[in-house]
């Protein structure tokens, strides 16, 4: 049932997307809002929480997103908080963006990194995925300082680890 609602919501945020003609920049905004929600539990917390009331957590979402993203985006946050589903928004954005990516008629791949990739460096990244894979990729960013250096990229279920904290936690074993 869970997913029903998820896929629901997606499909939802998308149409109005869509039918603004914002698909491409509602999806960008929505995965940078979806990285900042990962790394911070509370601000989740606070988005699902019912007994705060819904004006308060509108506020919320209005202070996060003004200025930093369109009229659309946060109109789709705040529609998602008001309807009480803030705890499931992180998983709504992932289907947004993995909507929007098959539309595309290509995958999502999500890379970390410990600083941000240039233009250039995303491009020669998902045409190297493409060789290796032979699949068609929309390279997406989120930017952790815990993988030192390297990337770490996610398709799907697959994940290749060319971290710097991977390497040297391969070293460390091998001298064991």
């Amino acid at each position: 049932m869970a997913d029903n609602r998820i896929d629901g919501y997606a499909e939802a945020v998308l149409a109005v997307a869509t039918a603004e003609g914002q698909s491409e920049i509602v999806e960008d905004e929505l995965f940078r809002f979806a990285a900042a929600l990962r790394s911070n539990d509370e601000l989740v917390g606070t988005l699902s929480d019912p007994q705060l009331p819904i004006e308060r957590r509108q506020k919320i979402v209005e202070d996060l997103l003004s200025g930093k993203a369109s009229t659309v985006t946060n109109a789709a946050v705040s529609m998602i908080v008001v309807a009480g589903r803030g705890g499931d928004l992180p998983e709504i954005i992932d289907a947004v963006v993995e909507r929007c990516s098959a539309s595309r008629n290509r995958a999502v791949a999500r890379v970390r990194s410990a600083v941000e990739l240039t233009d250039d460096q995303k491009s020669r990244l998902a045409a190297a995925i493409k060789s290796s894979t032979g699949t068609e990729v929309d390279v997406r960013v989120i930017i952790d300082p815990s993988v030192l250096g390297g990337l770490v990229t996610e398709i799907g279920d697959d994940v290749i680890d060319g971290s710097v904290r991977h390497r040297l936690n391969q070293l460390r074993e091998s001298f064991r």
